[in-house]
């Protein structure tokens, strides 16, 4: 008996904008779209690809996302005006993390402190709740679910910096974070 395995899927690189429905709907909220399907919506700006956004709906079936929203006449595909090889070569970046060259001072800042291993289990119980608080307080509660789930998903100071340029690069998106940055990624960084 032969098996015939099915061969790997590409990663979807389509390219999709918010419609006029799309924009009107993140003003108004008329569709009462689930927050999955919102966020979604959100992040969809005509530059990035659906692959691009799989780090933002993390476990979730982006293609399904895609469908609804195009069924609402949320977004609408873009032509594909990109080389292929251009594009593959930023999909690499891309799968290397989206902090791995949009946050090279954050993972700098790392390279100070004294191995992972020899953080406690409760510096990083104080960082991740730090971290969780810190988003919270600057911007609305659950807008950054995603990365908040991320940090409560590390089970080790080592995983918890792996996410740490990411809370940088949010924190940098709000003004008073930005200005307080400095202050707070210090304060972070004693137990991280």
């Amino acid at each position: 008996m032969t098996v015939m395995l099915e061969a790997p899927q590409p990663p979807n690189t389509r390219l999709y904008a918010k419609t006029l429905v799309g924009q009107q709907e993140i003003q108004a909220r008329t569709l009462g779209l689930s927050p999955l399907l919102r966020r979604a919506l959100i992040l969809i700006d005509g530059k990035r690809r659906v692959n691009e956004l799989l780090p933002f709906v993390h476990g979730q079936d982006i293609d399904a996302l895609m469908r609804q929203l195009l069924e609402q006449g949320c977004i609408a595909e873009q032509e594909d005006t990109v080389p292929a090889q251009a594009r593959d070569a930023k999909s690499a970046t891309a799968a290397a993390g989206p902090s791995a060259s949009a946050t090279p001072g954050a993972t700098a800042a790392l390279d100070g402190l004294p191995p992972p291993e020899t953080r406690s289990a409760k510096d990083l119980q104080m960082a991740r709740t730090f971290m969780t608080n810190t988003i919270n307080t600057m911007f609305p509660q659950h807008s950054r679910l995603t990365l908040i789930e991320a940090i409560h998903a590390c089970k080790t100071s080592e995983a918890l910096r792996r996410v740490y340029p990411d809370w940088v690069q949010t924190m940098a998106t709000s003004a008073i974070g930005a200005k307080r940055l400095p202050e707070l990624s210090r304060q972070l960084l004693t137990t991280l």
